[in-house]
């Protein structure tokens, strides 16, 4: 009696297991047949299930199967997206946050997690541009100012390092050349340096960034050799 209780439980225990071994395909399916009957929140699920199972057979569906005007492709151009980025596909990710993007240019977390892939692509200056538009609709962003923040502060200081190694080559400058390398350094403290402060002080207003306060005191120091 005892064992085939035993065995009972066990029988029960792995049931649920064994009707979840679908195929992607019998998966897509279930996706069809919500469709076909409204059912956006399963059909959402069962394409979420079949993306973990297949994101390649998921991802062929969505293009050949899905109405990219109905109000559903969205949602399942979210979930791919939202899976290759988990998986550090960064190109496929920032195919369909592009893709969402499409019909809503202006959603600040798609236009986020464009510019963290374009940023994982290796493409900073495009990352930059998108992060710029976050501020645009959102000036207290907190992912686009320590993006920008960070950015305008490196490039300020390759500027500045380039600026200074320039003059010390110069043996005996002339008070016009030391004028001109000082107006120098005044524009980029002013195109440079103030933009990162802006950014980074809105960042420290909103969490107690030690990296950013740091950086916020290697400007001041700046300002202050700059401006003497």
């Amino acid at each position: 009696m005892m064992k085939t209780l035993t065995l009972l439980f066990y029988f029960l225990i792995s049931l649920p297991v064994a009707l979840l071994a679908q195929t992607p395909d019998e998966m897509l399916q279930k996706v069809s047949a919500a469709i076909d009957e409204g059912q956006q929140g399963p059909a959402v699920s069962y394409f979420r299930q079949a993306i973990n199972l297949n994101s390649d057979r998921a991802e062929m569906y969505y293009w050949t199967h899905v109405d990219k005007r109905g109000e559903l492709a969205p949602k399942l151009a979210n979930e791919l997206a939202v899976a290759y980025k988990k998986n550090r596909n960064y190109d496929k990710a920032y195919l369909f946050y592009k893709e969402l993007l499409q019909t809503s240019p202006d959603n600040v977390d798609y236009l986020v997690a464009c510019a963290e892939m374009q940023v994982g692509r290796g493409q900073e200056k495009d990352a930059l541009r998108t992060y710029e538009k976050v501020l645009q609709l959102d000036a207290d962003n907190l992912d686009a100012n320590i993006f920008l923040g960070n950015y305008y502060y490196l490039m300020a200081e390759q500027r500045k390092q380039k600026m200074e190694s320039d003059f010390k080559k110069i043996g005996s400058p002339t008070k016009m050349q030391y004028a001109r390398y000082r107006d120098g350094l005044f524009d980029l403290f002013a195109n440079g340096y103030e933009r990162a402060r802006g950014s980074l002080q809105k960042v420290v207003s909103q969490f107690p960034s030690t990296e950013a306060k740091k950086t916020l005191d290697k400007i001041l120091l700046i300002e202050k050799e700059v401006k003497r």
